[in-house]
């Protein structure tokens, strides 16, 4: 699979915080041991009781829109043939009020609303710097639902 936004388009930076969320090849999201919050992005403490006992969990990759955008305007020359795409935030099914950013690939702009179920697909890419096998998520509609 070609890259959505294409081949030559920056690849995401990789922390330790960020790295399974990126590479795994799965929705990972990282929750707290000490009282359970799901959050996104992932941070060394945990948002609602700042406790540092947290991990990772892979989810089972499915979602619903909060909301879309449809961007007409290339934000970098890039990007220029690739306009109109959709950028949503999604809830992620199995951590609950946990949403990601992401694009919404394989239907047309005007196709995505609010409140589909979508699920995560991957595209692969490889890290030129340090060799790394990304698996970076994107999101398609679910058909039927």
């Amino acid at each position: 699979m070609s890259r959505y936004l294409g081949d030559d388009w920056v690849l995401p930076a990789l922390t330790p915080r960020n790295t399974p969320y990126f590479t795994a090849g799965s929705i990972q999201i990282q929750f707290c041991r000490e009282c359970g919050h799901a959050q996104h992005p992932p941070d060394d403490v945990c948002y609602a009781c700042q406790g540092a006992k947290l991990e990772f969990r892979a989810m089972p990759g499915t979602g619903r829109v909060e909301s879309a955008v449809v961007v007409h305007h290339a934000v970098h020359p890039a990007l220029a043939t690739r306009v109109p795409y959709v950028v949503a935030i999604v809830s992620v099914d199995g951590a609950p009020g946990c949403s990601v950013q992401g694009n919404v690939v394989g239907c047309a702009p005007e196709a995505v609303a609010i409140g589909q179920k979508l699920r995560a697909v991957f595209e692969e890419a490889t890290d030129p710097a340090t060799g790394t096998r990304l698996r970076i998520p994107q999101w398609e509609r679910v058909p039927g639902a």
